[in-house]
């Protein structure tokens, strides 16, 4: 356990990895010019995107590793075994809970994509579809990340959040890479939905 304030933070999620970061708040802010104009629509747009596309994601994943995760992703593919962010916050929740759940869900999910990209560029290294959809939505993810933080920042002078990471999966045979990736984003079909839900009414224009 550790304090690693958000530079460090966006730094690390560039790679797989397990740790953690406290929840802050002080003086520790960078300076509210590193938030643009249109963040908070621009944020609704990378959140709307993500949920718009995860699913077409999640199949053409399937399509690409071939048998039996074509046949048996209902087995295969179920998410129950891998840790996946707590998301507890729902409408009625103050904004500044939902922002916090947000920043944790979107750090896991842009590391375990990091993952994720890793193997599929050594096991279907010729998926130039799925791979492609991978990095857009890598670079969604860390757009949204970065408007996240200055959100927190400049409305909630929180600079710094508790996150964790799920596990790398080097080492793994080339199964178990295939269904580790499976299962992370099986659940990400299910949470962003309702994290769309939950946070586009946050961000409406006031």
């Amino acid at each position: 356990t550790g304090v690693v304030p958000f530079v460090a933070l966006l730094l690390l999620q560039r790679r797989p990895v397990a740790g953690r970061a406290l929840l802050v708040t002080g003086s520790g802010c960078p300076s509210h010019g590193l938030c643009r104009s249109n963040v908070q629509e621009q944020t609704r747009r990378q959140v709307a995107v993500l949920n718009a596309t995860a699913q077409e994601l999640f199949s053409l994943y399937l399509k690409c590793q071939g048998e039996p995760f074509s046949s048996e992703s209902d087995k295969l593919c179920n998410p129950t075994g891998i840790f996946f962010p707590a998301f507890r916050v729902n409408r009625t929740s103050e904004r500044k809970e939902v922002m916090v759940a947000m920043y944790k869900l979107f750090a896991f999910l842009n590391a375990s994509l990091g993952n994720i990209t890793r193997d599929q560029e050594e096991l279907n290294p010729m998926a130039k579809e799925l791979l492609e959809r991978l990095h857009n939505t890598t670079k969604t993810t860390r757009g949204l990340i970065s408007n996240l933080t200055c959100l927190l920042c400049k409305n909630y002078n929180i600079f710094q959040v508790d996150v964790r990471y799920g596990d790398s999966s080097k080492g793994k045979s080339a199964f178990k890479k295939k269904q580790q990736g499976c299962q992370v984003l099986r659940k990400y079909v299910q949470v962003i939905g309702q994290a769309a839900r939950v946070l586009l009414p946050h961000l409406s224009p006031s």
